[in-house]
């Protein structure tokens, strides 16, 4: 049977579900530096048989040798592009790791319970406002890293979509890289524990 394995792509590495708890256990690519305004994993392109072998091996050591029963539910950061999420997708299914890979953005795993809300993030390149319904981003609004307004990001909350407008929607502050000082008072603000207990079960029917 298969077996549904959370993992997250934060804006410095890539956390695994520990096989025997609900603690998140860190891989870090030797050699991978931190630049400015380019996700971390964009560097795994570079030396692509190398990075696998790598992540194949830290998997295995977790979960054991039978890797073709994996599905990685992964949670991406909220910026993350079209082709960021297929080379996402590419690597880590070719990496021999998985049997298959289904993504969600860190945004549509802020809550469980609230139908319809607002998540607001930082990557490690952009602030993000997100207008989640049903699981789905229906709105998604980029503002850089190195140049925003916060009362201009709150206004543009209240104003995201047609249904933010007419109706109470709730604002979640995902604080997971402990960098959301500045926003804290304008809405219900998710710790970094909050956010693992959230994704330490995941419905893999909600996720693409």
């Amino acid at each position: 049977m298969a077996r549904t394995i959370p993992m997250i792509i934060t804006n410095k590495n890539i956390l695994l579900k520990n096989r025997e708890n609900d603690e998140f256990i860190p891989f870090d690519m030797p050699g991978t530096e931190n630049e400015m305004n380019i996700p971390f994993y964009h560097q795994f392109a570079e030396k692509l048989s190398e990075s696998q072998v790598a992540f194949k091996s830290f998997v295995r050591d977790v979960y054991g040798k039978k890797l073709n029963k994996n599905i990685f539910a992964i949670i991406i950061p909220d910026d993350t592009s079209a082709l960021e999420s297929i080379f996402i997708n590419e690597f880590f299914v070719n990496s021999g790791a998985c049997k298959a890979v289904a993504q969600m953005t860190m945004g549509q795993a802020l809550s469980k319970s609230e139908p319809k809300y607002i998540s607001l993030s930082k990557s490690s390149r952009n602030i993000v406002l997100q207008y989640i319904n049903n699981n789905e981003v229906r709105v998604r609004k980029f503002y850089d890293l190195n140049d925003y307004d916060i009362n201009r990001i709150i206004e543009d909350a209240k104003r995201l979509h047609i249904d933010v407008e007419y109706d109470e929607v709730p604002l979640y502050i995902n604080n997971f890289n402990m960098d959301m000082d500045d926003f804290f008072e304008y809405g219900t603000v998710i710790t970094p524990k909050m956010f693992m207990d959230k994704i330490a079960v995941i419905d893999v029917e909600k996720l693409k």
